[in-house]
């Protein structure tokens, strides 16, 4: 998850946020598209599904831009908004290492081009 970041930042985000989880919803996630029955199913035709902005980091080993861009495709088959927004240097932790901000602008300037107010 930190494997981008120098050994202190890694150490205090590890003390500050680190949650031991089961690893079930993980391999549900992995094995969705073999098992119709899993919890983790999207249907992606949902016409209700406002915008949606998939955010991934560059550098993110964890989650290999590949597979962001495999749910991309997949979220596309929507007629619904689907963007992807790539953050350069970035890994896993980027909504909570030193570059937040920079997460946190590119989420608020693709609100700000899909709220009601910005729409008419």
């Amino acid at each position: 998850m930190v494997n981008n970041l120098g050994e202190d930042e890694a150490r205090r985000l590890y003390d500050e946020y680190h949650v031991a989880a089961a690893g079930a919803p993980l391999f549900q996630a992995v094995t969705a598209n073999l098992n119709p029955w899993t919890e983790a199913q999207v249907d992606v035709h949902n016409p209700d599904r406002g915008p949606l902005l998939i955010i991934a980091g560059q550098a993110d080993n964890t989650i290999p831009f590949t597979i962001t861009h495999a749910m991309v495709k997949l979220q596309q088959k929507n007629d619904g908004i689907t963007e992807i927004a790539e953050i350069p240097g970035r890994g896993h932790s980027l909504t909570i290492d030193h570059g937040w901000a920079e997460v946190a602008d590119v989420s608020l300037a693709f609100l700000d081009r899909f709220t009601p107010s910005s729409l008419s």
